[in-house]
């Protein structure tokens, strides 16, 4: 923002700026070099002519730029601001150190990193070159917060409870089973937070709640991870319809900041979170499908 006021090939007067980061991109035309690089929070170019870079440092300052930084490697970078020509914000370098090489090349830039095992078993590569996974990450990481702030500011009190269990409960689930060496006995890996939570309650902690890990020894998919992470509160003195106005308050809230808006789009669907959100039973929604009123069966066993 600082030099968004700069014309086409207008060069910033007296501005001075370091950056650093990893090479993305590089367009090398005999003198001149464009090259681009890419940090946390987004992506600058690099305007690199010889006579600026070897006046400021060796002779062979450009040639070696040229020969030993490669897409990948990690390089910071001194020197002016300038938009070129054509309109792009790029740092005019006059002083370059190679900060970390990268010991392997980067998938290609044109096919990307497409191989869904590949992306999901080598982490670190998709989120290199695929900035939408990171985003994504970067909301998941303001939705935890947003979930914890949202409980901590109504008086719920977070509580960790024992990852590892003499009984597995709270959960229709398989668990892990691992074994305790010093107590030579058989433990299990908590498939649901409910159980301590409880008793939580049944001590005297009134509002209470977990935002935790969970593991279930099931399948394992792209949609399916034995361990995941997952939320539960519980309160004294209040009912079903209070939990329900706490979840629609909180996911409405939480998805407006984080998405600024509640009219979102998920895989190509357009989903509308604003409130109030509609409010059926089981019974009714079974009802709809089937036309089988099971309350209306209440004293009925037989026809139930």
């Amino acid at each position: 923002d600082l030099y968004k006021g700069l014309e086409n090939g207008q060069v910033a007067e007296d501005a001075k700026v370091s950056v650093a980061g990893r090479i993305m991109n590089k367009r090398v035309f005999g003198k001149l070099a464009f090259y681009s690089l890419a940090d946390g929070v987004g992506t600058i170019q690099l305007y690199l002519e010889q006579d600026a870079i070897n006046q400021g440092g060796e002779d062979s300052a450009f040639d070696d730029l040229k020969t030993l930084a490669d897409v990948g490697d990690f390089l910071g970078v001194k020197g002016g601001v300038k938009r070129t020509d054509k309109g792009e914000l790029s740092v005019m370098v006059s002083h370059y150190e190679i900060l970390t090489k990268a010991l392997l090349p980067l998938p290609d830039k044109f096919k990307g990193l497409t191989d869904i095992n590949t992306r999901y078993r080598r982490r670190y590569v998709d989120l290199i070159v695929n900035p939408e996974v990171r985003e994504t990450f970067r909301r998941r990481a303001m939705i935890t917060q947003g979930i914890r702030s949202y409980l901590n500011d109504r008086g719920y009190l977070e509580i960790e409870t024992p990852v590892l269990n003499i009984e597995s409960g709270g959960a229709e689930a398989k668990p892990f089973v691992t074994h305790h060496n010093a107590l030579d006995m058989e433990l299990y890996l908590r498939i649901a937070t409910e159980l301590h939570l409880k008793r939580l309650v049944v001590g005297g902690f009134e509002r209470v709640f977990e935002l935790g890990r969970i593991f279930r020894n099931e399948g394992v998919s792209t949609r399916h991870n034995p361990e995941f992470t997952s939320v539960e509160l519980y309160q004294a003195y209040a009912d079903y319809n209070d939990m329900m106005d706490l979840t629609e308050e909180m996911i409405t809230g939480i998805a407006n900041d984080v998405c600024g808006s509640l009219d979102i789009e998920y895989q190509g669907e357009k989903i509308s979170l604003q409130r109030p959100w509609r409010r059926r039973s089981m019974n009714d929604l079974v009802k709809d499908v089937t036309d089988i009123d099971f309350y209306s069966m209440r004293d009925d066993l037989d026809g139930a």
